[in-house]
């Protein structure tokens, strides 16, 4: 089963990388991935399993009843900014390099947690981009299903502090972005939020 999951993580690095060897064309696979992508005209799609079965393992998937994933578009970019129409110097527009206070991520874990309002979002991770989006696989869990509320590591997500984490910043991507993946020098608006802190830190 390592072995497996070993020659899984190579395949999806490779295609990352957009690798070429003697078996597989990566870039060719990847692409045609994207394309498929694209036409898919909803935001948030349930899939059947995840694409990268190692990774989604990592952050907690389990082919068991009570847990899907979905997979989520988002825009790329830092949104519509209006350029302003009063005169002042072109460096105090403010019109290039704004970006949101949540990430691109957090927005899609937000996307799939607004369609599937009885679950949970429990991680999720990228599995590529284009020209105009980015692809997230969503992991979601319903705490209210007998399997969940038994299963040793995931019954903690029944409790009530855990509803709508995904809004609250509490997912993997969720803390990074509140800046709570750093500690040190620097860090010291970070905790225990931003809003404590009058929002210095960002």
């Amino acid at each position: 089963m390592t072995t497996a999951i070993n020659y899984i993580k190579k395949t999806v690095q490779n295609e990352f990388k957009k690798k070429e060897d003697e078996n597989y064309n990566y870039k060719k696979i990847y692409t045609q991935r994207l394309i498929g992508y694209r036409h898919i005209k909803e935001a948030v799609v349930k899939l059947e399993k995840p694409t990268n079965i190692p990774r989604a393992r990592e952050l907690g998937y389990k082919a068991k009843q009570g847990i899907i994933v979905v997979l989520a578009k988002v825009r790329k970019g830092s949104g519509l900014i209006r350029r302003p129409n009063k005169g002042r110097k072109p460096k105090r527009m403010g019109v290039n390099k704004i970006t949101r206070r949540i990430s691109i991520q957090r927005m899609a874990e937000n996307k799939a947690a607004d369609k599937f309002v009885n679950m949970e979002v429990l991680n999720s991770y990228l599995i590529g981009e284009d020209g105009q989006h980015k692809y997230y696989e969503v992991i979601l869990v319903d705490p209210n299903h007998p399997r969940i509320i038994t299963d040793k590591d995931l019954h903690w997500i029944c409790d009530p502090q855990h509803k709508g984490r995904s809004y609250k910043g509490l997912t993997s991507a969720g803390k990074k972005n509140r800046g709570l993946d750093k500690k040190g020098k620097g860090t010291e608006k970070n905790r225990p939020s931003l809003r404590a802190n009058n929002r210095k830190a960002k």
